[in-house]
């Protein structure tokens, strides 16, 4: 591949490339856009050291270049790489607020890697079920958020301090044949054991 052939050129299209997301972004932000994600659906899947160079390097140029700020407002990143579960340490150091998770990786052991402490630094994570759980009746729906959920732990609700937080979202896309009442299914066991988690002692 090009990576391998011609790592300067390669280089040199993903130099372009990430100047170009930044640039898109932060007109999204002067836009009025209140968060702004970067997706790497493909950095899972390069080899350790290649992932570093031609994946993290890149997403890091583009935080980098990001205004964090706009009309008095905090501007938030979140970070999303397809299969990077194991390079999560090294992630850990973006300037980023969120990691997000696919499903393969537990979100307890992410919460213990990068998660960080009450009133310490931190990212907050989010993901991570599995989307092809939606084909499934609605009960195993529920069954598998309430998973999701309590391997993350018991949520930070301090709204006063920092601490452990998660977003929960699908560990990637969602198909487009996805029944939308299973949809629903999600959505309403994640509010109902959501408020649970948050109301224990």
């Amino acid at each position: 591949t090009l990576m391998y052939s011609r790592p300067d050129l390669m280089h040199r299209i993903l130099e372009i490339n990430a100047d170009a997301v930044a640039l898109y972004l932060n007109t999204q932000i002067e836009a009025g856009a209140q968060a702004v994600m970067v997706f790497d659906s493909w950095g899972g899947v390069l080899a350790d050291g290649a992932f570093q160079q031609f994946s993290l390097a890149y997403t890091a140029r583009v935080l980098a270049q990001l205004k964090t700020e706009h009309n008095g407002q905090r501007i938030p990143s979140l970070v999303f790489t397809k299969g990077g579960g194991l390079w999560l340490p090294e992630m850990a150091g973006l300037n980023c607020d969120v990691l997000g998770l696919d499903w393969t990786m537990n979100l307890g052991r992410a919460r213990a890697q990068v998660g960080g402490q009450v009133g310490g630094p931190g990212k907050a994570l989010q993901g991570n079920i599995d989307p092809n759980i939606l084909f499934a009746p609605p009960a195993q729906i529920a069954t598998e958020v309430r998973r999701v959920l309590d391997s993350f732990g018991t949520p930070h609700t301090d709204r006063s301090t920092t601490g452990p937080t998660h977003i929960f979202n699908l560990g990637h896309g969602i198909s487009q044949y996805t029944p939308p009442e299973h949809v629903t299914a999600l959505v309403e066991a994640v509010h109902s054991h959501s408020r649970k988690l948050r109301a224990a002692p």
